[in-house]
């Protein structure tokens, strides 16, 4: 473990429900937004389609009503985040600022993309998922708890077994999901490995 990436056992805030299955990448991010050099600002662009018209006026989405806007829990239902392999999309959640993702089921790739971020992808069944995404709806302020080492979440007076990749519960709960990160802190090791590969050139 290194001092430069944190250790995540767990992360807290209110939720916004987003409901469908096959959300796919291209829904969360459009690709017309992907042209930027850094991911600086694509929060302001996440799912705009879903939520604004062709006069970018904004439609019926929850991410656009107030009192979701401080949400840092998403709850979302099966195959989330399914499509191209874009890292766009996880990266414009978190600039939004969502912190975790409980859903009933998420594409690999996506699940993957996140935990580079230090995103949570947690799940449960769908019923399970139904009543949080009410509750939601009727406590926009309140918490929701997500517990990756427990694979528990806790909302109100109720708390729901999860499931959380084995892999990616060791890397969260160890703080080492952050790749570069952990390359860059082991600069040395790296180069040195480097010089005794007879395909690398100095």
């Amino acid at each position: 473990m290194t001092d430069e990436i944190p250790e995540i056992d767990s992360a807290s805030g209110s939720g916004v429900p987003i409901r469908g299955n096959d959300i796919d990448t291209d829904q969360i991010i459009p690709a017309r937004f992907m042209k930027v050099v850094t991911f600086d600002g694509l929060g302001e662009f996440a799912f705009f389609d879903q939520r604004y018209d062709e006069h970018d006026e904004p439609k019926d989405h929850p991410m656009n009503e107030a009192h979701f806007q401080d949400a840092s829990i998403m709850v979302v239902n099966a195959n989330f985040g399914c499509g191209s392999s874009r890292e766009h999309a996880p990266q414009a959640l978190m600039r939004w600022g969502i912190d975790a993702i409980v859903g009933e089921s998420f594409a690999e790739i996506f699940a993957g993309n996140c935990l580079a971020l230090g995103i949570p992808t947690v799940t449960a069944d769908h019923e399970t998922i139904v009543e949080l995404q009410e509750w939601v709806d009727e406590n926009p302020d309140g918490d929701i708890d997500v517990d990756v080492g427990n694979e528990t979440v806790t909302y109100g007076e109720t708390t729901v077994d999860v499931t959380v990749d084995d892999a990616q519960r060791k890397a969260l709960t160890e703080g080492v999901w952050d790749t570069t990160a952990l390359m860059k802190s082991n600069a040395d090791a790296v180069a040195e490995k480097a010089q005794s590969l007879p395909y690398v050139d100095d």
